[in-house]
């Protein structure tokens, strides 16, 4: 909880832990066996970044983070350290914080999507896990799109440009070089496996704008962006894929 302008993560009878704004930028690892509450520290810190006005973005792997959404309730454990360890005193109430839900596959959020040409050919190729010579033959595909005023938005499109500058090698190999197909064949099966995955879903348009994460509700409190990643965590591809690409 944020309180004497600082976020107060832990406290016994003797002493508190507090994490100074100031220094809120740092890496961090919350570590912990079943049970010893790294969930309700992350929650902590989520909300108490959004009572200062900061957004937040969460990666929610089981589901029990939507609550922040929600006016807590109490029970016989929290009144008792309520009363324990003067959290009333600190300013302690229940209450509702602002929360955006985000799901790549549009089911439980808000669907997120992002443009192949802005991905761009680099991080597609350590995405795709390209050789060299594969990412030479990407990256001549964009640069082929690019030269036209052709927009790479989903798997579709990439697919296509990969055919055509194969076909018309002969046009484009004066100018960049060897177009292998045996590399173009590569890149279009590692693109299957992407799309196995929910590449279809993810690729596309409206593109999300990453000034989409960073905003405040009108209270000035920082909206809470959770993205929901149950069934996510079961596409290593794509998750990786957006992870990179924020």
């Amino acid at each position: 909880m944020f309180a004497e302008e600082k976020i107060l993560i832990g406290c016994n009878e003797n002493t508190s832990v507090s994490l100074l704004p100031k220094l809120a930028n740092r890496h961090g690892l919350i570590a912990g066996a079943t049970g010893t509450g790294k969930t309700v520290t992350l929650k902590v810190l989520a909300e108490s970044f959004s009572d200062l006005g900061v957004p937040v973005f969460l990666a929610d792997m089981k589901g029990d983070i939507s609550g922040l959404a929600k006016v807590g309730s109490g029970n016989d454990f929290i009144t008792k350290n309520r009363e324990k360890y003067g959290l009333d005193d600190k300013g302690f109430k229940f209450k509702e914080y602002p929360v955006e839900f985000w799901d790549l596959f549009g089911e439980k959020g808000l669907p997120v999507r992002v443009t192949l040409s802005e991905m761009g050919p680099v991080l597609l190729s350590k995405i795709l896990n390209l050789s060299e010579a594969q990412q030479g033959v990407l990256n001549i595909v964009f640069k082929v799109a690019d030269e036209k005023s052709l927009l790479i938005i989903d798997m579709k499109d990439l697919k296509s440009m990969i055919n055509h500058v194969v076909e018309n090698k002969a046009e484009y190999e004066s100018a960049y070089g060897a177009i292998a197909e045996k590399s173009a064949n590569t890149i279009l099966r590692s693109l299957i496996t992407l799309e196995d995955q929910g590449g279809n879903e993810f690729f596309g348009e409206p593109a999300l704008v990453l000034d989409d994460f960073m905003r405040v509700d009108d209270n000035g409190k920082g909206i809470i962006n959770v993205l929901d990643a149950q069934k996510l965590s079961l596409s290593p591809e794509i998750y990786s894929t957006f992870l990179l690409w924020m």
